[in-house]
């Protein structure tokens, strides 16, 4: 068994993400013996220990049936009012599910601006740990309700990977109706079934699709865009079909196997890279790309060519490389309107006021 499986299966503290199509059928609603089989599952593990987060999608699906939809809206109103009929099903299933195994659940809704206020970061990380430290499971799902699009995850497979690293899991699971990672569409007799990934090279040239259940709003591409950003934080993934959840959270010889990187990022930096909204971007020479990406160095304003964007000290901003590709994030030490004046000076010439780095390597994390 790979390290990865080994981990997993071994993991203390685990974050299962499971999708629409593994709970709800369209003009069905609510599937509820699907829904009682992952609990088993999860109450299972729990049993041996292990701490479960458990986030859920399936509320507008939920809501589907009750408002007589035949199928899932296209209309941001109309996706929030099945939601908030949906919500309260799924949750109310999750609860009398869960307790035949005696076990509390606790709703927990997010909405992006959760992760990107650091704020509302470190508060829902105190709320994650007060209800596993009472022996809850933490049912999570996106605020379906009040999301916009302007502050939407995009799927849950996103927020699992966020939730994962919020909540220091040692392993996330992916459950879908999708069994493993493969190199080409599954239904092709011809794709291969990948079962480990231990880097980018075992990634490169899949071609994956976007769901066809019409339930769910990811698909394989979010799923292994999810996987790599927990991976490469340092957390094991598990990808597998939900019908395999009892396996997956078992010996975890099911499905493909993420591995994590050799360091996991400290909560700050996690958050730089992944969860923070970034209020501007600075444009770098290539000097500048190879001393932030190469030498893990601070910024100076020599290095900067351009700045775009209104923004304040102590905001994120995006750094990008001569080509426009975005390659690092950081916290910039001035306001946008400050740093035109300094561009190109070396730092003897900078005003001794203001001679500091405009981003410091503590607050800087490349992202490839």
């Amino acid at each position: 068994m790979s390290d990865a499986r080994t981990a997993i299966a071994a993991a203390g503290r685990i974050v299962v993400k499971v999708g629409s199509s593994a709970l709800t059928t369209a003009g069905d609603g609510l599937d509820v013996a699907r829904l009682d089989r992952l609990v088993d599952a999860i109450a299972s593990r729990v049993a041996t220990g292990s701490q479960i987060v458990l986030v859920s999608s399936g509320a507008i699906g939920a809501g589907l049936a009750p408002l007589a939809l035949g199928a899932r809206p296209r209309d941001l109103a109309t996706q929030q009012a099945a939601a908030s009929v949906g919500q309260l099903a799924l949750a109310h299933a999750y609860a009398e599910s869960f307790g035949r195994h005696a076990l509390t659940v606790g709703q927990v809704l997010l909405t992006s601006d959760d992760m990107v206020r650091r704020a509302h970061y470190r508060n829902a990380q105190r709320t994650f740990s007060r209800l596993l430290a009472l022996g809850a499971v933490p049912v999570v799902n996106e605020n379906d309700t009040v999301a916009t699009e302007e502050i939407r995850f995009g799927d849950n497979d996103r927020l699992a990977a966020l939730a994962a690293h919020l909540v220091g899991a040692d392993a996330l699971v992916l459950l879908s109706d999708v069994d493993a990672l493969y190199d080409g569409d599954p239904r092709d007799g011809a794709t291969r079934r990948i079962a480990e990934v231990t880097g980018q090279s075992d990634v490169d040239g899949i071609s994956v699709g976007m769901s066809s259940s019409g339930l769910g709003t990811g698909g394989m591409v979010s799923k292994l865009a999810a996987a790599r950003t927990a991976a490469g934080s340092g957390i094991p993934v598990l990808l597998a079909a939900a019908a395999d959840a009892a396996r997956a959270l078992g010996p975890a010889d099911v499905g493909t196997a993420f591995a994590a990187a050799p360091a996991r990022l400290s909560a700050r930096r996690f958050w730089l890279g992944h969860a923070a909204g970034t209020a501007g971007r600075l444009r770098l020479d290539e000097g500048a790309v190879t001393a932030v990406m190469g030498r893990r160095r601070s910024l100076l304003a020599a290095g900067i060519t351009g700045v775009d964007g209104e923004f304040h000290a102590g905001d994120v901003v995006d750094l990008a490389d001569p080509a426009g590709t975005v390659v690092a994030r950081g916290v910039v030490a001035f306001d946008s309107a400050e740093l035109p004046a300094l561009i190109g000076l070396s730092s003897h010439e900078v005003p001794a006021e203001q001679r500091r780095e405009v981003v410091h390597a503590d607050d800087l994390v490349p992202l490839h």
